[in-house]
């Protein structure tokens, strides 16, 4: 009993298509894994953005400064961005918000823009944190990606 050159026993056969099924089921365990991530990430970022403000006294009680996150509308591209969390749109919102938190930790003085996390240090702790959560979720979201180009290139 000898076999043809490059048949395989139907044994060896179904021990490869056992083995593939123990890859699929394990990339597609990491992909929910992944999407559970991203969605934390994006959503997380979204809640705390969404609900970032901070009132400070101006010389008497009466007259106060007020930072609110829908008071720059970069941040409520950013959070509705966050909320969809579609890949481009994500990137978009997170890099428009990204310049924006800059200017409020280093200011421009060229553009009288003033650096206002010296006043408004929990405002300003928060939107970084908001931003740092959405960056994350890009990578997650981009290994996605791969992972499924990965996945449908064995097919």
């Amino acid at each position: 009993k000898m076999k043809a050159a490059g048949a395989m026993e139907l044994g060896e056969a179904s021990k490869v298509s056992s083995h593939r099924r123990g890859m699929n089921k394990g990339a597609s365990i990491l992909d929910f894994i992944l999407r559970l991530g991203a969605l934390v990430g994006t959503l997380g970022s979204a809640i705390a953005m969404g609900t970032t403000d901070e009132t400070l006294p101006f010389f008497t009680q009466f007259i106060r400064f007020k930072a609110e996150y829908n008071d720059l509308p970069t941040f409520t591209f950013f959070v509705v961005a966050n909320s969809v969390a579609m890949l481009a749109l994500l990137t978009a919102g997170a890099s428009a918000a990204a310049a924006i938190v800059y200017l409020a930790h280093k200011g421009n003085v060229r553009a009288n823009w003033f650096a206002i996390c010296q006043q408004f240090n929990s405002f300003c702790e928060r939107i970084s944190g908001s931003l740092i959560g959405s960056f994350i979720g890009i990578v997650i979201i981009i290994l996605l990606v791969l992972l499924s180009a990965v996945s449908i290139s064995r097919r």
